[in-house]
């Protein structure tokens, strides 16, 4: 073998290598960049401990709702209910307790259950029913928000049991509310499942290619159905997060928070696992957004600024990670 074609090949396969690397690095090294940046023009403000917890801590329920989203988008579904199950559950924990004197550990329970069932509900509709995740779940969201507002009567729900707050938002670890810890836990523990289990591995199939993988054996219904219902779970859990954040349950408040959400949940796949969805670079990407919308709002900025980077955020992500996944 000529001695110019063995040189080539590792100087190849080194080039391609770093190009993975930079691909797969490139939203973290992203997120770094805004913070030097922002810290140069604002260090007084940016740059401080506190501003650091008040990101950290101000997207915990965001951070749990995106990875929420994240559970049926990994097995090629899209739910967009995810925000009425946050609201709805925010709502029937917040008038068990207030209004008919059930415990908050109950309370939260049953608020769990309703979420789950939920998401049972919408893998039926989908999966079982063979129509569009995209319609069926934008109804149901409709059908959730309607429920809401039945449940409230219209009104803010308020004097939920202060003990909810001490358990996720006014009790502070390094200045960081404990919610932000509930949603890297739970982040650690998708990105485990779906990276070392056989589950997880399943599922990943599954979202890239439904019919390779029912050749292959997988009970492709069931895992997709699954992706609904353990969304629908983690969105009650974010949506009892907002409950202790807040303080109240508003029949209004929880319909902002999906698009950035899914903003994120595309974002993510395009690091870290470029092309796919998945946990970790959900998670770097919900505070990559956070960080600029943060350092937007201390330059002085107006508030719907933050509309149009989520919106634009969305769009740029969506296209990124169609393009990623078409090359692999």
């Amino acid at each position: 073998m000529p001695a110019t074609e063995t040189e080539t090949r590792p100087k190849q396969r080194h080039g391609t290598d770093f190009a993975v690397l930079a691909e797969r690095s490139a939203l973290p090294a992203a997120w770094i960049a805004l913070i030097v940046v922002y810290g140069v023009l604002t260090p007084d403000l940016f740059l401080t401990w506190d501003n650091a917890a008040n990101i950290l801590g101000s997207q915990a329920v965001l951070f749990v709702l995106a990875i929420s989203a994240l559970m049926p988008s990994m097995t090629g579904d899209f739910d967009l209910s995810l925000g009425g199950i946050m609201g709805l559950t925010a709502m029937v924990v917040g008038v068990l307790n207030t209004k008919h004197g059930v415990g908050i550990v109950p309370a939260c329970l049953i608020g769990l259950v309703v979420a789950v069932a939920a998401g049972y509900l919408n893998g039926l509709f989908v999966v079982r029913g063979d129509t569009n995740a995209l319609i069926v779940t934008l109804g149901m969201g409709t059908v959730f928000t309607g429920l809401i507002y039945f449940l409230s009567g219209s009104n803010t729900i308020v004097g939920i049991d202060q003990h909810l707050s001490r358990w996720t938002f006014t009790t502070k670890l390094a200045g960081i509310p404990l919610e932000f810890y509930y949603g890297l836990i739970i982040m650690l523990v998708v990105w485990y499942v779906a990276s070392f289990t056989p589950l997880g591995l399943r599922s990943l199939f599954v979202g890239q290619s439904r019919d390779v993988a029912r050749l292959s054996g997988i009970r492709v219904s069931r895992i997709r159905w699954g992706g609904f219902v353990l969304g629908g779970f983690v969105a009650g859990i974010a949506g009892i997060l907002f409950l202790g954040t807040t303080g109240s349950a508003d029949p209004t408040a929880s319909g902002p928070y999906l698009l950035p959400a899914y903003a994120a949940v595309f974002l993510g796949a395009t690091s870290i696992k470029p092309g796919r969805f998945n946990a970790l670079g959900t998670g770097i990407a919900v505070y990559f957004l956070a960080t600029g919308v943060n350092g937007l709002q201390l330059l002085g900025a107006d508030n719907y600024v933050q509309q149009l980077f989520y919106g634009a955020a969305l769009v740029i992500a969506v296209v990124l990670s169609r393009q990623l996944g078409r090359r692999r």
